[in-house]
């Protein structure tokens, strides 16, 4: 199934405003660092997101898939409470409870 920034913003609103959301995947997408593989396909990357990469036959395919690949791994950093990159002054760890905190109260 395909996160789309709405289906984000609807399931993690009551953390974080959706705007601030919108801000910060379109900042990280800025940031992402495309690459021609030796096969004519396409790699990406977001440096200040470990782990959040993709690959497509073209470039467009490419950079669909890190936008979902970057919105499933925020999903999973909100809901263990891990701290986020700070990307274009947008710190999204500014009201995002730690998991003790969700836990204990």
């Amino acid at each position: 199934m395909r996160v789309s920034k709405t289906n984000l913003i609807r399931k993690d609103q009551a953390i974080i405003g959706g705007h601030m959301l919108i801000e910060y995947i379109d900042k990280a997408m800025s940031k992402a660092v495309y690459e021609i593989l030796e096969d004519g396909t396409y790699a990406g990357r977001i440096p200040l997101c470990p782990g959040v990469v993709a690959f497509g036959k073209t470039l467009y395919e490419c950079q669909n898939e890190l936008e979902s690949v970057l919105e499933g791994w925020l999903i999973v950093k909100i809901r263990h409470g891990d701290p986020l990159p700070v990307i274009g002054r947008v710190d999204l760890n500014k009201g995002v409870p730690t998991l003790k905190e969700v836990a204990y109260g």
